[in-house]
């Protein structure tokens, strides 16, 4: 049944996403991570900064942060420093997604935009919006990945998912 398909199941593909894009970015020099695209956020580090700083202002939000300005996404952070940024990001979703109940998942609360306009939306609905978005941009990523000489990289659901089967 649908039900038995978890927010957490997509919580940690979207996890394990992320990381075959850093592993793949990793590899990558500095003028391969600025290179221009004219896809995306402009370019492979741009768009990764992109990625966490959604992740992690809409953790801020579900959290109950009103104000939560948009974090600078024309650093040249390195690929590990990211990578751990997103570790932490993660560690303190998953702290907050620990005390999560229907209620408090349904419950509507305040945020700006990165504009400063206010808004409400349910804890769920920021959890969903943060997934989308960054689904959303690993298949720039994945993108630009590509274009710069990199790994094919499947970030299907079923790759994560999918078991290895014996012959009958």
């Amino acid at each position: 049944m649908l039900q038995d398909l978890s927010l957490m199941d997509i919580i940690r593909y979207n996890d394990w996403a992320n990381d075959q894009l850093l592993k793949a970015a990793a590899g990558f020099s500095d003028e391969q991570l600025d290179r221009p695209f004219d896809i995306g956020v402009g370019s492979l580090r741009r768009t990764l900064i992109h990625i966490w700083a959604g992740e992690d202002t809409w953790r801020k939000r579900q959290s109950g942060h009103t104000e939560t300005p948009w974090p600078n996404q024309d650093e040249k952070i390195a690929m590990p420093n990211l990578a751990g940024r997103f570790a932490q990001t993660r560690l303190e979703r998953d702290a907050l997604l620990k005390n999560q109940t229907p209620l408090s998942v349904a419950e509507v609360i305040p945020y700006r935009d990165s504009l400063g306009e206010l808004f409400r939306a349910s804890r769920l609905d920021m959890f969903l919006q943060g997934l989308t978005h960054s689904i959303h941009h690993r298949a720039q990523a994945a993108n630009m990945t590509r274009r710069l000489g990199g790994p094919l990289i499947d970030l299907d659901y079923m790759y994560w998912a999918r078991q290895p089967a014996k012959e009958d």
